[in-house]
Parts: structure tokens; sequence; C-alpha cells
């Protein structure tokens, strides 16, 4: 029974830990690699809202 109450306990501990040591490994991304990410995000959204236009337009009935 006190076997399972510390694995229970032991849970959260290793969470943390581990949110710990991936936030110590994590770093800002310098000014070109952001630009870069940038520059794919906004190529993502003008693609899907091309794709969406073009859905739009060929699923609309007109006014009859």
């Amino acid at each position: 029974m006190s076997d399972q109450l510390k694995e229970i306990a032991d849970i959260p501990k290793d969470f943390l830990r581990d949110g710990t040591q991936f936030m110590n490994r994590c770093t800002k991304p310098d000014k070109r690699e952001f630009i870069k990410i940038s520059q794919a995000v906004g190529v993502g959204f003008v693609v899907m809202g091309a794709i969406g236009y073009v859905v739009k337009l060929s699923t609309f009935s007109g006014p009859c």
C-alpha cells in the first residue's frame, strides 16, 4: 500500500523535474531564426486562406 502511495507522490516530482530540465534546455530564437519562422507562418496563413476562399467560391450557390 505504501509503495502505491509513493509512486503516486513521485508523479508530480518527476513532472516538475522534467519540466525544469526542458525549460533550462530551451533558448530564445535569434533575430534571423525569428524572421524565418514568422515568414513560414505567414505563408501558411496565406495558403490556408486561399484554399478556404476557393472552397467558399466553389460552394457558393448564388442569389437564386
